[in-house]
């Protein structure tokens, strides 16, 4: 496989596409353990996103994922946007003066975002955070041939898990055995970031050229 930028700000635009389309049952997942704002926090970030990469062209994608990163911390409020944030910067370093980004750099990245998201949450998995989608996503890139349909399958799965585990870190812990009913709202949101993925690689920007 082999993202190119422009696959890559496809990717960008539906991840923001399937936030608006999904930021009321964000923000109602978020309403059981949390302020209730993730969706509309998230849907916020994405759409300023989206406008800034419309307004700029980018030669790599190191560029293109740093501006996406410090547009998220910048207007995602909560905990969400630093982490998030983080991810795609701690990316964004692995793909700098990169054209494209095939499946070793794509571990890379996504190994730098984990890493980041564990030291900036400090978060581990079965926290119920989402880095309970993002360590999983991660294993497979590393482990497997990326099959579009697998890759959103385990993302599913990997989200679905969240319900049942007790949150341990965030706001979400204060509710203790009860955090367990529902899915973590950032397990939700990462699952709809991987899934958008898959389907950008569907639509082009996964060919082996």
């Amino acid at each position: 496989m082999q993202l190119t930028v422009e696959a890559l700000q496809q990717w960008i635009i539906t991840i923001n596409n399937k936030i608006q389309e999904n930021k009321e049952h964000l923000s109602e997942l978020d309403q059981s353990i949390g302020d209730g704002d993730h969706g509309h926090n998230m849907a916020r970030g994405f759409q300023e996103v989206v406008h800034k990469m419309e307004a700029a062209s980018y030669e790599e994608t190191g560029s293109l994922f740093k501006e996406v990163a410090m547009t998220l911390i910048s207007k995602v409020g909560g905990a969400s946007g630093p982490l998030y944030g983080t991810a795609f910067l701690k990316a964004s370093d692995q793909w700098k003066e990169r054209t494209t980004v095939d499946q070793q750099a794509l571990a890379k990245g996504m190994e730098a975002a984990v890493e980041g998201i564990k030291t900036r949450g400090k978060a581990h998995e079965g926290d119920k955070t989402m880095l309970d989608v993002w360590a999983p996503v991660l294993d497979y890139v590393q482990n497997k041939p990326i099959e579009n349909d697998s890759l959103k399958e385990t993302a599913k799965q990997a989200m679905e898990k969240t319900k049942g585990m007790t949150a341990k870190k965030g706001r979400a812990a204060y509710f203790k055995e009860r955090s367990s009913d529902c899915i973590d709202p950032g397990a939700f949101s990462s699952y709809l970031i991987f899934e958008a993925l898959a389907e950008c690689m569907v639509d082009g920007g996964g060919s082996d050229a």
